[in-house]
Order: C-alpha cells, then structure tokens, then sequence
C-alpha cells in the first residue's frame, strides 16, 4: 500500500488504517479468533495503522490487539486513545489532568503488551481541565519514550492551536464521511498547522455500504438520502466497485481538494471487507465523479 506523512512530525504511515473497535465485540473464542486472522491479513495487505482505545470493552479490545499482534508488533503503526471515562451515573464524561493522562498511558502501554505506542489520542476534551496541562502531559510521555506521536480528536479549532503550540500534533482523528463533513470546518487549520487527518467512519457507520438490512448508526451520523444513494450506486456501476468503495475513495481523494494528509481507517469484522477496503485505495474518481458526490452530499 502506498504511504503517506502524517502531519509534519516524521511519521509515515499507509494511506488507510483498520479501526478496531468492533473486533472481539461478542467477546466469544471465535470472535477473538477472528480478530486474530483480521489484524494479521491487514498487516498481509500493507493497511498497518491498526486504531483502538482504552474505551473500546472496558480496554479488551486493547487487550485483543495486543495480543493478536504478538510477534508482529514492529509491522504495526499502533494507536490508541484515553480520556473517556465512565462516571457514577453509567454516563461518560471526559478526564484529561496531568496525573490521569500519564496512569491511562501505562494501562494502555500493559493491555497492549508493548513498551511505546506509535500516536496516543486525546479522546475527548476535558473541559475542566486546560488542553494545555493536557498535552503537556502527553508531551511529556513522548520525553520518556512511551508515545512516539500525539493525536487528538473531537476538539475545535481553538483547541488544536493551543494544543499544538505546547507540542506538535501529528493527526486530528474525526468522523468524515459523505453523511458527516462537520470536521471541514477545522481543515484549515490542520493545513495551516501540518496537522494529518484521520477519519472514522469513512462509510457512514456503514451506511454507505448501501447493504439491504437494518443499521443503526450514532446520532452524529446521517442518513444516506435517496438522491446520494442514487449518485454513489451510479458511480459504483460504472467503476464496477461496490458502493462503500466509492464512499471511502471520495473521502482519500479529498486530500487532494483539502490540502492535508487523509487515513481513513474504516472498521470491520470481515476479511472479505476488509479486503475491498483495502482495494478502494486503487480506485480513482475523476472530477465529475467527485463534483456529483459533492453535490449531492451537500443537498442531501
């Protein structure tokens, strides 16, 4: 697979990456076994930027990957992320002071099995805390040789800047997809800053699949409208593709139109997915192809 840098602060990594959070959900011995065989064809196929958080299972899914790595772990550019945390009330809220960050990192760096984790997130912003003592605290992780790259995700503009002047800040990590462009709003900024962006949910939750049974998708996440519907299943015909392909192509391609480094890092359970995926790296939209998807995600 082709490589990309992401951000301006030396790391290099494939133009798409797996999110994990789905894998051992069901938490079963196949289940874990499958997640296995996924992790090892995605390094097979060169799609190396393997996402997990401490979040995802109550940090199993951490533990999972981790373990599936085994042997492998140097193939992997491995990334996680803290600062979701449970409250008394069966809520989340968000916990980033200095103190928390370093002791979420060493649970992260045991659950893993590993002694330094590629790109440490910021998961969600802690509002009672300054971004600032944040990422002082992530900085000082990078000083100690646990976290070779910082990351954040679901912060604005204000946040980014502020963050990156206490250290640089490889990648944003945000929802982008057809059904869900509010990260366009801090493109800019990213640009400005030599700041990659990392996409989550690239297909809409899976929406853009256009697969016919019921889906259930977070709330921050559209619909797909019949008129998008229509333009991605057109595209998809003529290319001979599936439609989630398209959906993930129109979201690489937009590094061309943005200016900045694009990793989607779509989930799945399925090697056979996880294959087309990886196959949608190869497709090429034109201009038209992109301006009609254009359109019609704005309108729909």
């Amino acid at each position: 697979m082709r490589t990309t840098p992401l951000g301006s602060t030396g790391l290099t990594v494939p133009i798409q990456g797996v999110g994990c959070m789905r894998l051992g959900a069901s938490r079963g011995p196949d289940d874990d076994r499958a997640a296995v065989t996924l992790i090892h064809r995605a390094l097979d196929l060169g799609a190396t930027l393997l996402d997990t958080a401490d979040l995802y299972g109550g940090g199993r899914n951490e533990v999972l990957v981790g373990r599936a790595l085994g042997q492998r772990r140097a193939e992997a550019i491995l990334c996680t992320k803290f600062g979701v945390v449970p409250t008394p009330h069966g809520e989340l809220g968000a916990r980033g002071d200095a103190a928390y960050v370093r002791a979420a990192c060493d649970a992260s760096l045991t659950r893993l099995g590993t002694d330094v984790i590629d790109l440490f997130y910021l998961h969600d912003r802690d509002h009672s805390v300054p971004i600032e003592e944040t990422v002082g605290a992530m900085a000082g992780l990078v000083d100690a040789g646990k976290v070779r790259h910082l990351g954040l995700s679901n912060v604005d503009s204000a946040d980014i800047r502020a963050a990156h002047a206490v250290h640089p800040i490889a990648a944003l990590q945000s929802q982008w997809s057809l059904v869900g462009r509010e990260i366009e709003k801090v493109l800019p900024v990213c640009r400005e800053l030599g700041i990659g962006v990392v996409p989550y949910c690239p297909q809409g939750a899976g929406g853009l699949n256009l697969e016919p049974y019921p889906r259930s998708r977070p709330p921050h996440i559209g619909e797909v409208s019949p008129s998008l519907e229509g333009v991605v299943r057109d595209i998809a015909g003529r290319h001979g593709v599936r439609p989630g392909q398209v959906a993930l192509a129109w979201v690489q391609q937009q590094a061309d139109v943005w200016g900045v480094a694009v990793v989607p890092i779509p989930g799945t359970t399925r090697v056979a997915h996880l294959q087309e995926n990886v196959a949608a790296t190869e497709l090429v939209l034109d201009g038209a192809d992109l301006d009609r998807l254009d359109r019609a995600s704005r309108n729909a």
